[in-house]
């Protein structure tokens, strides 16, 4: 690629944020534009619903790097432009202002938005969803007014964060899941009940196989209206139902796309020329055997990474265990892969005392773990897989035995 090529990053988040600066750090040279729909600089999503929310931290402290960096970098951070289109045969990003940006080679970072909950006075003041700096700011001021009666729709990850916020400020809170658990897509059932079970001690009210008929007040929201026909009160709602991949971009411009932009392990896209990271791809994993589509922070950080190293010719494909986490209260919940199938479940720790881990064991390989305040053997656990080495489901569960010796058989 000539020093006097462009790359085009769409999407100016975690993802976008790290592929234009990787792109630097490699030595890319000509021009590098970084188009984002927000006011503000790339920052993190997951302190927002931590830290931000409960005020321990200001929202700039979620900025990657500061914003003047961009300009020292030479890269042209344009906030608040959103891409409508792409011209595939112009070599073109086409701006809602109908600007026409060109590239040489184009990085989709488009991420995900949240999926909106289809109900009547689902559009009502005091109705939030928590995605970004704005989302977080308006929460977190109606739950500084104190004695809120917060209403968390959804029992995943950022319905249970919103909801330990939520307590830790003061609020009544009750938590409505559709499923029969909560974070159903992550936890097994046992471990689901754990974390409901320390909610709950708090205080939460969870009520799980529950779902919402419609959101009433008039000039803002007042309560809900359950499927059942309860009505609980509710001066603050926050929904928190999932989200889903920004791929429009990519579908309109011809792009393959299945559950979000399909793409090969260096990120290529089905055209040679764009490629794509974070949120919105579909991307195989031979450590897992499958594709997948991740919603985390560390996959948005490393596949922008890796993918742009291979915009300028590297060679190394994104091979990753997946890494999650969650802080809620005093809790640390983190979980590495995505346990499909497995034999046994051993655990080693003091569950009683929240602090343990729980490994999912497949004949001899570990097809994944989850641990509560264990940081130290949840990072052997992914390096275990990392590494694709057998394990003795006796050694793991043995406090005798340090982890890190199983590394090296």
């Amino acid at each position: 690629m000539s020093a006097a090529s462009g790359i085009v990053v769409v999407g100016a988040g975690q993802a976008g944020g790290w592929a234009a600066r990787t792109l630097r750090d490699q030595g890319f040279e000509g021009r590098l534009v970084l188009l984002g729909e927000e006011a503000f600089p790339p920052y993190e999503r997951p302190p927002l619903s931590k830290d931000v929310l409960l005020g321990k931290e200001p929202a700039a402290a979620t900025y990657l790097w500061p914003e003047t960096s961009f300009g020292e970098l030479g890269i042209e951070l344009r906030s608040g432009s959103r891409a409508a289109a792409i011209d595939r045969s112009a070599g073109a990003v086409l701006l809602e202002d109908g600007e026409a940006v060109g590239y040489d080679r184009l990085m989709l970072a488009t991420g995900a938005r949240v999926r909106r909950l289809a109900v009547p006075g689902a559009d009502l003041p005091g109705v939030h969803y928590l995605r970004n700096i704005g989302d977080c700011e308006a929460i977190r001021e109606e739950l500084a007014e104190g004695d809120a009666d917060l209403l968390v729709i959804g029992g995943g990850w950022i319905g249970l964060e919103v909801a330990a916020a939520g307590r830790m400020l003061g609020a009544e809170v009750v938590v409505l899941e559709a499923l029969e658990r909560v974070c159903g897509r992550a936890l097994t059932p046992d471990l689901a009940d754990h974390v409901a079970r320390i909610h709950r001690s708090r205080g939460v009210d969870i009520r799980l196989g529950t779902t919402v008929r419609e959101l009433i007040g008039d000039e803002r929201v007042t309560g809900a209206r359950l499927a059942d026909g309860t009505i609980l009160p509710a001066s603050l709602v926050v929904i928190g139902i999932g989200i889903v991949p920004n791929s429009e971009l990519a579908a309109q411009a011809g792009l393959e796309v299945e559950n979000g932009v399909v793409v090969d392990a260096f990120g290529r896209t089905s055209d040679p020329d764009i490629f794509a990271a974070g949120d919105v791809t579909n991307h195989p994993n031979d450590l897992l055997g499958r594709r997948i589509r991740l919603e985390s922070w560390e996959n948005a950080q490393n596949q922008a990474i890796a993918a742009a190293r291979a915009m300028l010719g590297g060679e190394t494909p994104y091979r990753e265990v997946p890494w999650f986490w969650s802080d809620q209260y005093d809790v640390n919940i983190q979980l590495v892969g995505l346990p499909a199938d497995w034999d046994r479940t051993v655990t080693r720790g003091d569950r009683a005392a929240d602090r343990f881990i729980e490994f999912y064991v497949k004949g001899d390989r570990l097809e994944g773990a989850a641990a509560l305040n264990n940081p130290r053997d949840i990072r052997f656990a992914k390096r275990l897989m990392q590494a694709e080495k057998s394990v003795d489901p006796a050694a793991l569960t043995d406090p005798a035995v340090k982890l890190q010796t199983l590394l090296r058989g």
